[in-house]
């Protein structure tokens, strides 16, 4: 018994995988979705057997998950770590989770991620303690030169 399935049927897989993405954000159901969907449109131009269906499915999935992971997710990281998202950090304050001791920095934590993170780490010029609200005055690197708020 050959498994046959209708165009119809990968139209609803890939809506469900494009809408499991939602629920599961791992954001690589999405582009399993997207293939299934894809197939779902060729099969419905095209009759095509069962085994080629899934081959494609395969290979659009795959290509989908490359495309993303190679070329578009890494262009969306070095947007956010451009200079203009440095200058618009500057003055953005956060509290204080680590004292700083010796030759170890402290950490700061923010409501809202700085340059995709939650926590940095941070120098600064005057004493410091737990919960104290300090502002960014520049970013050297991956450290905060921060200034306690007056």
């Amino acid at each position: 018994m050959e498994l046959h399935m209708l165009y119809w049927h990968w139209l609803v897989l890939g809506v469900v995988l494009v809408v499991a993405e939602i629920f599961i954000p791992s954001f690589t159901i999405l582009w399993f979705g997207l293939g299934a969907l894809v197939v779902g449109v060729v099969a419905l131009l095209v009759d095509i057997p069962f085994s080629l269906q899934v081959l494609l499915w395969t290979v659009f999935s795959v290509v989908f998950t490359v495309l993303w992971f190679k070329l578009v997710k890494p262009r969306m990281v070095d947007s956010s770590n451009s200079q203009g998202a440095r200058e618009s950090a500057i003055g953005e304050s956060g509290q204080v989770i680590k004292l700083p001791a010796g030759d170890t920095r402290g950490r700061l934590r923010f409501t809202t991620p700085i340059l995709g993170e939650d926590e940095w780490e941070f120098s600064c010029d005057s004493e410091v303690a737990l919960g104290d609200r300090l502002y960014i005055q520049e970013i050297s690197g991956n450290v905060l030169v921060v200034a306690k708020l007056s």
